[in-house]
């Protein structure tokens, strides 16, 4: 008999039944011999606030946050992080001992990470970068390109005040560009990001013509499945580098694993091919 306690973590969201997180840290879980449990958790909005509170009593250290709780857990948590601050929202929290939550937004560090495990040679500085859409998953990756001293952003979207709302909150840097005027700026665009839901299965495609684009380019979708959208498919066909949005679910996961579990995990193509499967 021992009297230590096995370390609980969830993933929360509504659904949560597509989510992918689970398998993913059962796998390091697995690999590293921790005996610990990761689960998905189905949770109502308005059931948010008591689920979050009596999580640190039920013996959870930490838990992921996906859809639809990333900004309103930032009303819940007693400290935030200065990055899921700036995003306003977060998807990674950990419980103190006296049940205190702190607030963390790893998206961004998964998206960059990501990049650099596929393309080593890619630095924000390379030039202007292109985001399509302005959602939760925009406001990552414009705050951690311009952590990564990107010199400008430009950002579009169907909505354009979405748009607006962040270019004003994140400064100068970040310019609006028109929706139906993005070929413009192909040619120029040092890096591509599509972080709208177009291409998803389930969703309708991404419309945009590549043909402007320089095969200099990188294009990276965060959609994963399919893996190859049609995105992708294009500009691997103009000769341009790209990077699947798979590996930035992984690499998001790494920081909390390695704060709740006290080991840093490792991202190797087992795991990858997993995910996929």
């Amino acid at each position: 008999m021992t009297n230590e306690k096995i370390p609980l973590v969830a993933v929360l969201g509504s659904p949560i039944s597509h989510s992918k997180s689970p398998v993913l840290h059962s796998y390091w879980l697995r690999k590293y011999g921790i005996n610990g449990h990761y689960i998905p958790m189905e949770v109502d909005t308005v059931d948010l606030d008591n689920v979050l509170i009596s999580m640190p009593k039920m013996g959870f250290i930490g838990a992921n946050i996906t859809i639809p709780h990333k900004e309103n857990v930032m009303k819940i948590a007693d400290k935030i992080s200065d990055r899921a601050a700036m995003i306003g929202a977060a998807n990674t929290l950990s419980f103190g001992s006296n049940g205190r939550i702190y607030a963390d937004n790893t998206d961004g560090y998964g998206f960059i990470e990501n990049i650099r495990q596929h393309q080593p040679e890619w630095h924000a500085t390379d030039g202007p970068s292109l985001i399509l859409g302005a959602g939760g998953a925009s406001r990552a990756v414009v705050s951690s390109l311009l952590e990564k001293s990107a010199p400008e952003i430009w950002i579009t979207n169907r909505t354009r005040a979405r748009a607006e709302k962040i270019a004003s909150d994140f400064g100068a840097r970040v310019k609006v560009i028109d929706w139906f005027s993005v070929n413009k700026f192909l040619p120029d665009a040092a890096t591509v990001i599509n972080a709208t839901s177009l291409g998803m299965v389930g969703k309708p495609e991404l419309t945009i013509d590549l043909k402007p684009l320089s095969n200099k380019t990188l294009v990276t979708d965060l959609v994963y499945n399919p893996i190859e959208t049609h995105l992708l498919t294009q500009a691997r066909e103009r000769g341009c580098r790209t990077v699947d949005g798979v590996g930035m679910l992984i690499h998001q996961a790494v920081p909390g694993f390695s704060r709740w579990f006290n080991v840093q995990p490792t991202v190797d193509t087992a795991l990858r091919d997993l995910l996929l499967s």
